[in-house]
């Protein structure tokens, strides 16, 4: 008979605070074991615990070494990715969300994606410590679709009251009827249609240069003084 294989068993490295609290304590109680197991070799303690801790060094700079490099990595992947036209209109709703979130990340500014029933107009939130909270709604539609201004409303009603957000934006791979781009720019809700998608995720225009967000008066206070 044929059952599944259990799962093998494998350690991996502290990542959090308490993680590394409790592996420094066990790291200290098994150090403490090996001094008092060296005594019934009172010749080799000194030189043992030295070799020990020469290797336990080395294991700690190697691992702290591959960690930094896969972030490194994973950062070069990030400051290169790009999504066509052509792609994301193949994505549905969810995956359209995490896209934008990714361009996000992308051009430096750490996001999340809440989209979910009952979002109160938010898909994706982003912290940018230059400008503030940016909070995104995601409109994936057919090529041809249009965004018209009630979506404008509902995205303007909750930004700052329910999402203490300073800029809100309605991101579609469509078009906004012309209501919808005027009422807009009248209100503060930023639009980024299909010609600015492409830029943004194509070209790789980062979405502060592409929408002209100003910094913060703190973070233009910061430049002035420097």
């Amino acid at each position: 008979m044929g059952g599944r294989r259990p799962d093998r068993f494998r350690v991996r490295p502290p990542r959090t605070l308490p993680e590394f609290a409790a592996a420094a304590v066990i790291a200290l109680v098994a150090g403490s074991w090996l001094v008092d197991g060296a005594r019934w070799f009172e010749p080799y303690a000194l030189p043992a615990v030295a070799v020990l801790a020469v290797l336990t060094a080395s294991g700690a700079a190697l691992w702290w070494r591959i960690r930094i490099g896969r972030r490194e990595a994973q950062r070069e992947r990030v400051a290169l990715l790009r999504f066509s036209l052509a792609r994301i209109d193949a994505m549905d709703d969810r995956q359209f969300e995490f896209a934008l979130r990714d361009l996000l990340i992308r051009d430096g500014i750490p996001a999340r994606q809440v989209g979910r029933q009952g979002d109160q107009g938010a898909d994706v939130i982003g912290d940018d410590p230059a400008r503030g909270r940016i909070v995104l709604q995601a409109k994936h539609t057919k090529v041809g679709g249009k965004v018209g201004a009630q979506v404008m409303y509902g995205v303007k009603g909750t930004a700052g009251p329910v999402h203490k957000a300073a800029v809100a934006v309605v991101v579609t791979n469509g078009s906004f009827t012309r209501d919808a781009k005027a009422w807009g720019d009248k209100h503060g809700v930023h639009w980024v249609d299909r010609e600015a998608l492409r830029r943004w995720a194509s070209d790789g225009t980062p979405l502060p240069a592409l929408l002209g967000l100003p910094l913060t008066a703190r973070v233009r206070g910061r430049l002035r003084a420097a």
